[in-house]
């Protein structure tokens, strides 16, 4: 009967005592200490967007930046899982010590242990109850453990490198964000200068009409051009109030709370760079790249894990425990007179203690051919990281070599344009006191503010994408230029 009863009861157990479930949601405990110092997982109170004061400067985006990007973040916790992993596999060397209990109940009497000598009498219960400390030490496992500790230890420094690369990518992202937006600032200054100039232009032919000396015509050109200036300093705006999002997203910041103001200059200073010195420094140097190496070792490490499997698993084996019941039978297996039946007569609970140590060996003798489709598997796996390695290589000769050339030709266009600027702002100036004079017309007056304001423009553009064209070297010879 309290068989009946435990079954139903266990039932219901195992199927509604659950763990408390995590809550996906809930803030996670802040990040390990790693060797490369790791971004914050939350941003610390001096940094807090509704706290900032006054403008920013470069260097201090990039560091808010650094503490408070979620793809930083995220990064960093796959740096942690690589961590806990390579604490699984150093884990495997160790023994294991286990616990392991049992009761089961019988329709029939069974003996609670053999005979352990001649003449011993049996013991018989129909229910018996074990408890054993178990203890497991791995001997020989065909260097499966090893390998795998070694191919845990290359994942860890390849995340760790990882980490490494989406900090500097994410360096890059805030520079080419914080130059555009200076570019766009020095755009949107040229075009009020222009507007106010067009305007103050437009009030002196309104006078030289009302006495006749322009013509009704010159006036309506010059409306239309202001118009034109109205609607593209509208545009412009609008596109750094997009730029000034994103460097908000990239910061981990609500740009609706923290109204960013940045302070700085686009700076320019001529460089000369030669891609045969710096492609075999940024194949030393950058951290993709090293971590792409360390994949590739891991995996070979990976491979020679799946052959272990080929190879027998030594191990040491204990177990000491108690072996017990509540109610059990003697039964005189010795002769009894007269050639009667032995008798078995109940008694009270009995326990004993047990042990035993031994060693067990596992030899593979057939799979149906699993190991052999894991080796290969995990070679051809290995083909498949050495191939990406070598596009990766070629991949930074491009980036190098790109942005190199990128440098370059933003260097010329600047010194091209600061000649260019002082001529168009001259011609501007001869062609409105000529046509104040009388002795021009207004449509070389427009031509002329409208190729200042181009060359103003291309100007200031071509100072940022210097900038940018200096950081994206940056980053193709892995955050270092020196």
């Amino acid at each position: 009967m309290r068989l009946y009863l435990i079954l139903p009861f266990t039932f219901f157990i195992s199927s509604c005592a659950v763990l408390p479930h995590t809550d996906a949601y809930a803030p996670v405990p802040g990040f390990k200490e790693h060797e490369a110092p790791p971004p914050l997982a939350t941003p610390p109170p001096e940094i807090q967007p509704q706290k900032m004061e006054g403008a920013l400067s470069l260097d201090r985006c990039v560091e808010i930046a650094l503490a408070n990007n979620p793809e930083v973040a995220a990064t960093n916790w796959e740096v942690d899982v690589a961590g806990a992993k390579l604490d699984q596999a150093k884990a495997a060397r160790w023994p294991t010590l286990n616990f392991e209990g049992n009761y089961t109940k019988y329709l029939n009497s069974r003996p609670l242990y053999e005979a352990r000598y001649n003449n011993q009498r049996r013991l018989f219960t129909k229910q018996q109850s074990l408890g054993n400390i178990i203890l497991k030490l791995p001997l020989f496992t065909g260097g499966r453990i090893i390998n795998e500790i070694k191919a845990a230890e290359l994942i860890h420094l390849a995340e760790l490198n990882r980490l490494s690369r989406t900090r500097d990518e994410l360096v890059f992202n805030v520079y080419s964000t914080f130059y555009s937006i200076f570019s766009q600032e020095k755009v949107i200054e040229s075009l009020k200068f222009s507007l106010q100039a067009m305007q103050e232009q437009r009030r002196k032919m309104v006078k030289m009409v009302e006495v006749a000396k322009a013509a009704h015509v010159d006036l309506m050109r010059t409306d239309v051009r202001v118009a034109d200036i109205e609607q593209l300093l509208v545009k412009e705006e609008n596109t750094r109030e997009i730029q000034k999002r994103v460097l908000a997203n990239l910061m981990g910041m609500d740009y609706e709370k923290a109204s960013l103001k940045l302070s700085g200059e686009l700076s320019f200073a001529s460089m000369i760079f030669s891609t045969e010195k710096l492609v075999p420094r940024a194949l030393e140097q950058r951290p993709d790249f090293i971590a792409a190496r360390e994949r590739l070792e891991s995996q070979a490490r990976r491979v020679d894990v799946a052959r272990a499997g080929h190879y027998p698993n030594v191990n040491l084996v204990g177990a000491y425990g108690y072996r017990g019941t509540g109610v059990y039978g003697v039964l005189d297996d010795r002769a009894q007179p007269g050639g009667k039946v032995p008798t078995a007569r109940n008694r009270g609970p009995f326990y004993d203690d047990d042990g035993q140590i031994g060693m067990t060996l596992t030899l593979p003798l057939f799979e149906g051919g699993r190991i052999s489709a894991k080796v290969r598997e995990e070679v051809s796996a290995l083909g498949a990281a050495q191939e990406r390695l070598r596009k990766l290589n070629l991949q930074i000769r491009q980036e190098v070599e790109t942005a190199v050339l990128d440098v370059s030709s933003s260097t010329e266009r600047v010194k091209a344009l600061e000649k260019a600027i002082e001529q168009a702002r001259e011609s501007l100036r001869v062609e409105t006191l000529k046509y104040n004079l009388g002795a021009g017309a207004i449509s070389d007056v427009l031509d002329a503010q409208a190729a200042q304001l181009v060359t103003e423009t291309s100007y200031y553009r071509a100072l940022a994408d210097f900038r940018i064209a200096v950081a994206r070297l940056k980053l193709a010879m892995g955050g270092n230029l020196t």
